[in-house]
């Protein structure tokens, strides 16, 4: 596995591969089963799986949230080589960023609603570095999780307004036996949050409506910043203490 810590060595590899289905992952590290589940999914599909590693700071409303995210990049990257990865880019946010994010993305609608009423420039963040790497990498095919489901929405949306060459590839929520969505915030739970954490999931689907799901997140203990029902997905985020859970199930 090739480990690229400069984007102008990335570019040159980049430059040498042959014209063959190149998947991609991009990912903020901390990596868990779902995030190899991505792997293992464009592995299937691809001739070749790139990942990226970069904690993309424009992306944390808070600045506590970005200095508390977790970092361990040597297990990451043993996790990825383990996973059969064939590259991954890990690039500063100096390399990412050489304007300084004088250029960025803002979508005016759907980022707008859900997580970007609560975190204002989220997405903004978002969509400019998942653009900035489809650019560098240039794959074929992008691999994301539906428990982003407004991210991952945004981003498709975003590829096909800006006519670029690529399929994003929604993979299926990975979960806990209990069925809380991994998510690499899940180890700032305490042992009592991590108990509740579950009763997430369950409401969403167990509940007819997205009110009564919310009453009931609530009675177990959550602090709701929203639940809302869109075409065929109940969406919503939740807090436990200073933990914030996002999850959504097709309805």
């Amino acid at each position: 596995m090739k480990v690229f810590t400069s984007i102008t060595d990335w570019q040159s590899y980049r430059a040498g591969l042959q014209q063959q289905p190149l998947g991609f992952v991009p990912t903020m590290g901390a990596l868990h089963q779902g995030h190899l589940s991505l792997v293992e999914a464009s592995r299937k599909q691809d001739a070749l799986t790139i990942v990226s590693i970069f904690i993309n700071p424009k992306q944390f409303d808070e600045s506590a949230d970005f200095e508390a995210y977790p970092n361990n990049y040597q297990a990451d990257l043993e996790k990825l080589e383990n996973a059969g990865v064939d590259a991954v880019l890990m690039p500063d946010a100096a390399q990412i960023y050489p304007d300084n994010y004088r250029f960025k993305v803002t979508e005016s609608d759907f980022s707008r609603r859900l997580c970007g009423a609560q975190r204002p420039g989220h997405f903004d963040g978002v969509l400019t570095v998942v653009m900035r790497l489809l650019n560098l990498v240039r794959p074929d095919s992008a691999y994301f999780g539906e428990k982003d489901y407004q991210q991952l929405q945004l981003i498709r949306d975003m590829t096909s307004a800006f006519f670029m060459p690529v399929n994003i590839v929604a993979c299926a929520t990975v979960r806990e036996t209990d069925g809380l969505a991994m998510s690499s915030r899940n180890q700032h739970l305490d042992e009592t949050s991590r108990a509740q954490a579950a009763s997430l999931y369950m409401a969403l689907k167990h509940s007819r409506t997205a009110s009564e799901a919310r009453q009931v997140l609530i009675g177990k203990g959550f602090d709701v910043d929203y639940v809302e029902d869109i075409t065929n997905r109940r969406l919503a985020a939740a807090r436990l203490g200073n933990t914030r859970l996002i999850d959504n199930v097709e309805i």
